[in-house]
């Protein structure tokens, strides 16, 4: 059996008399592509902080990388890496600045570090612009350049938050590409996406309605399970029954 690197159950989130996240439980392996989908409001950033460990759950419980997220958070945030849908590097540091930077607060030693940074580099062809200011590059350099930096330590699981946004098709496969590097070496990928075709790249699928997991499966089986030709009419299914407004 795979080993379980995500492990959830009945993880709840309230705000006062609203529930952000209600109830939510699963498991997801080593080296496992987890898409987390549904629309703004849906309850899927919530969850994603209490994973990070930057949240504290209502009532529930779960576990990232063997740590517990109501009481090892310090230690969550060793073992994952974290990719914001907004750009969250230094535009004003190099490109080798930012990497030398990030690798520092994750713990790499300077050797480390120095060896880590050139290899991807290398691998995304950026060693000759690594003397670059980051404020200079196109978006989608940017993005490749952040999921980069969110792996330098070598981290059991990456948590990406829109990580395709805005970039052109020929980027976000590129980016795609760099998600299945990670995930054959072992790295566990738990990312949300606006863009349903994405979600046919994932392991297993979860969408969530109105704080809830509504369905969670392979992309083949939730479409055969709703009887749709796409993701994009499984998840349009979903969310036509939810209540909340989008926020």
């Amino acid at each position: 059996m795979n080993e379980t690197v995500i492990s959830v159950r009945n993880l709840t989130k309230c705000f006062g008399s609203f529930t952000a996240v209600n109830g939510i439980s699963f498991d997801v392996h080593k080296g496992e592509i987890f898409g987390f989908l549904g629309a703004n409001g849906a309850g899927k950033t919530t969850a994603m902080r209490m994973l990070c460990g930057l949240s504290y759950p209502t009532r529930g419980s779960g576990t990232v990388a063997g740590f517990d997220i109501t009481r090892e958070g310090e230690q969550i945030k060793r073992h994952i890496g974290y990719m914001s849908q907004r750009f969250s590097l230094y535009n004003d540091l190099t490109i080798w600045e930012n990497m030398q930077l990030f690798a520092g607060i994750y713990g790499l030693t300077k050797k480390d570090t120095d060896e880590r940074a050139k290899v991807l580099l290398e691998r995304l062809d950026f060693f000759s612009e690594r003397n670059t200011l980051v404020g200079s590059l196109p978006l989608g350099w940017k993005q490749k350049l952040a999921f980069a930096i969110a792996t330098i330590h070598r981290p059991d699981v990456v948590f990406l938050d829109e990580p395709t946004g805005g970039v052109d098709p020929m980027t976000r496969r590129q980016f795609w590409e760099l998600i299945y590097e990670a995930a054959e070496s072992g790295t566990t990928i738990f990312v949300t996406t606006h863009y349903m075709d994405e979600a046919e790249y994932c392991s297993r699928v979860s969408i969530m309605v109105d704080g809830e997991v509504r369905a969670l499966d392979t992309p083949t089986r939730l479409k055969e399970q709703f009887a749709a030709e796409s993701m994009d009419e499984v998840f349009r299914t979903l969310a036509r029954g939810a209540k909340r407004e989008e926020q």
